[in-house]
């Protein structure tokens, strides 16, 4: 196990408060502008987070990667802000954006992360999916509340001016018309209309 001197900026979560820390993030076209109401320069804001973070016990790990040369090394690292953004980032994102929209950006984010780790932030590639990133986060707004607790993120709720959750058509309530259950009948004979083609093929080559 990594030694604890190898963490300067964070407790370990055994070490951490018993009582956890309750926070909220604002958040402006998918960019972190405030927390708890207080609006923060981003460098301001990443040391905010670092410092609860970390007197919390969140954001350590200790990983075996794969490096751009081609060797394997083990990588030990602290990030409380960074843990605590991710959470609240996805919080957010997970009320404004579409479901393919959400499904586009986690088939992309790899891309993106291996091309920022590789060197390439000047690259043409970068810069191209840096548009669709910034197109993706336009309704990004809203804030966040989070709890920290002994190394753990939890989200305790989520709002946006641009929520895309209905809790009249979520709860099949009187949605005026948007949603009729008898639709669902035939969305399901379509989308099952591949596996029933394939299973008549090869049950024949059986």
């Amino acid at each position: 196990a990594p030694d604890e001197s190898m963490f300067p900026r964070s407790v370990s979560p055994e070490n951490a408060p018993d009582a956890p820390t309750t926070i909220e993030i604002e958040f402006e076209k998918g960019n972190p502008v405030a927390i708890d109401g207080v609006k923060l320069s981003p460098a301001a804001l990443l040391t905010k987070l670092n410092e609860y973070g970390g007197k919390n016990g969140i954001g350590r790990v200790d990983l075996v990667e794969s490096r751009f040369v081609g060797m394997k090394s083990r990588g030990v690292y602290e990030t409380p802000g960074g843990t605590i953004l991710a959470v609240a980032h996805r919080a957010i994102e997970s009320i404004t954006l579409d479901r393919e929209e959400i499904h586009m950006k986690d088939d992309m984010t790899p891309r993106y992360a291996k091309l920022v780790y590789n060197g390439f932030w000047f690259s043409p590639e970068r810069i191209a999916l840096q548009s669709l990133v910034d197109k993706t986060q336009e309704f990004c707004t809203g804030a966040v509340k989070v709890k920290l607790y002994k190394g753990n993120v939890t989200v305790l709720g989520r709002k946006s001016p641009y929520s895309l959750y209905d809790k009249v058509i979520a709860s099949f309530e009187d949605d005026k018309g948007l949603y009729n259950q008898a639709d669902a009948g035939g969305f399901i004979k379509l989308q099952a209309l591949r596996l029933r083609t394939l299973g008549i093929n090869r049950h024949k080559l059986l």
